[in-house]
């Protein structure tokens, strides 16, 4: 089950921050189709938002198609974002930790690390690049 951390400083309204959060399971083939995503009660004891934030978020997520809300029973995901390449044991992403770790040793900052991240990122997809 997904467990959502909602980053009041982040400047990403809450609502935001659960779809996105929503999509990276799904890309990450956490969530798969017919998986029940939290009921909204369930969002809110774990998150201390709004309900209405959580239904808001929710139905952002079924306008995009991604999920399907079923009166009575819940919100279900509907389709996967998941690809070969970003699954657990993909090797982008073995490469991708074994930087992490080096980042780490170097004493690289999770700030440090995002900097460098954006940086390249922004080098390599300019413009936003290839959306998926």
């Amino acid at each position: 089950m997904i467990e959502f951390r909602i980053d009041r400083r982040s400047g990403l309204s809450p609502y935001l921050q659960i779809a996105q959060q929503v999509k990276q399971a799904m890309r990450m083939g956490l969530l798969k189709p017919g998986d029940r995503l939290p009921s909204a009660r369930e969002v809110v004891e774990a998150t201390a938002v709004n309900p209405n934030t959580v239904q808001k978020a929710y139905r952002e997520l079924e306008h995009e198609g991604l999920v399907e809300g079923r009166r009575g029973t819940g919100t279900f995901v509907t389709r996967s974002l998941a690809r070969e390449a970003t699954n657990r044991e993909a090797p982008l992403r073995r490469d991708l930790a074994d930087w992490m770790d080096r980042a780490s040793s170097s004493g690289l900052g999770i700030e440090d690390v995002d900097a460098l991240y954006i940086d390249v990122r922004e080098e390599r997809y300019p413009m936003g690049g290839p959306r998926s």
